[in-house]
């Protein structure tokens, strides 16, 4: 069996932050006296990173100045409760401790703020993941390539070796643009329509199937 390198998202793919999410971006939108969005909106949404996240719950044509005072509101009410309600999806850590103990080596990319990722790694994902990535400041964010290919490398594995997990149209392109295969995953935040019109060619509905389709790749 030649061991892969696993690169894998984290919100929606193994990690179910929405509820968080969602409870902060309401707090900063109330915050600032914006409507509030729902659950289902901004489920649809999240997946691009924190500044594309907030762009797209506030309302069209407010100030720039407006939009870094909710951010900011954000940021700092997402930090301290980043963990109230996540978790890691039903049947993911039993899956992800079998592909380690396959011989392959794993490791989370992520668009979330980097300090955000590691945290949450730190709390759930340690002992199977090798390490995680996050948004920095010297890597441009997914779907540009770069995070990958630096994660491939820290792995110390080929990138013909290389495998790419996760929920959404981002990922999909991500994997694209660095040339791996991409498995999709349809219990995150994206549904399955949405995957297949972003050009998803394996799609997985149950975390009980990633270790069969990781084999067959």
């Amino acid at each position: 069996m030649n061991p892969k390198a696993i690169l894998l998202d984290l919100d929606g793919t193994i990690l179910d932050t929405l509820d968080d999410l969602a409870d902060s971006v309401n707090f900063a939108l109330s915050e600032c006296g914006h409507p509030q969005r729902t659950r289902e909106e901004i489920r649809t949404i999240v997946g691009n990173g924190v500044l594309n996240l907030i762009t797209r719950s506030l309302p069209e044509g407010v100030s720039d100045e407006e939009f870094k005072k909710c951010l900011e509101i954000f940021k700092a009410h997402y930090e301290k409760n980043k963990t109230n309600k996540t978790a890691p999806y039903d049947g993911i850590l039993p899956v992800l401790r079998e592909l380690k103990a396959r011989g392959h080596r794993m490791a989370i990319v992520s668009n979330k703020h980097n300090d955000a990722v590691e945290g949450l790694y730190e709390m759930f994902f340690s002992d199977t993941c090798d390490f995680a990535l996050g948004n920095c400041d010297f890597l441009p964010k997914k779907p540009a390539p770069d995070m990958v290919f630096y994660s491939i490398e820290k792995l110390g594995l080929p990138r013909e070796c290389a495998v790419y997990v996760g929920d959404s149209e981002v990922d999909i392109t991500t994997a694209k643009n660095a040339g791996l295969p991409c498995i999709s995953v349809s219990w995150g935040f994206r549904d399955e329509d949405v995957l297949i019109k972003s050009g998803a060619t394996t799609i997985l509905h149950s975390p009980d199937e990633l270790c069969d389709a990781i084999e067959k790749i």
